[in-house]
């Protein structure tokens, strides 16, 4: 069943260096094909609470795939300029079986 990995950024960005790191270090990330992005900082059309600065939405086949991404030694190593640069919730929600 896919699941989904959903990163949203609560502010703005508070340190561009420490940003354009962990760019740098997740687009040396090896292409996963079985990761697809589906929404990438697109535009936001708040509804109901408040809405977030910037919104990711990422595909994985399967939650212990978007949970194995994200345990990578690779992917670890970006994490703490990613904290530095901004604030971020992550979190992985099980699609609906079709």
């Amino acid at each position: 069943m896919a699941a989904y990995m959903i990163i949203v950024r609560r502010g703005p960005i508070r340190d561009e260096d420490a940003m354009a790191e962990y760019q740098r270090r997740t687009r040396a990330l090896p292409l996963s094909t079985q990761l697809a992005p589906l929404a990438v900082y697109g535009n936001i059309t708040p509804l109901e609470g408040v809405a977030p600065d910037g919104a990711i939405v990422l595909e994985f086949p399967s939650a212990e795939e978007a949970l194995e991404w994200y345990q990578s030694a690779d992917y670890q190593s970006a994490i703490p300029y990613r904290e530095q640069a901004a604030d971020y919730d992550m979190f992985i929600v099980d699609g609906l079986t079709r």
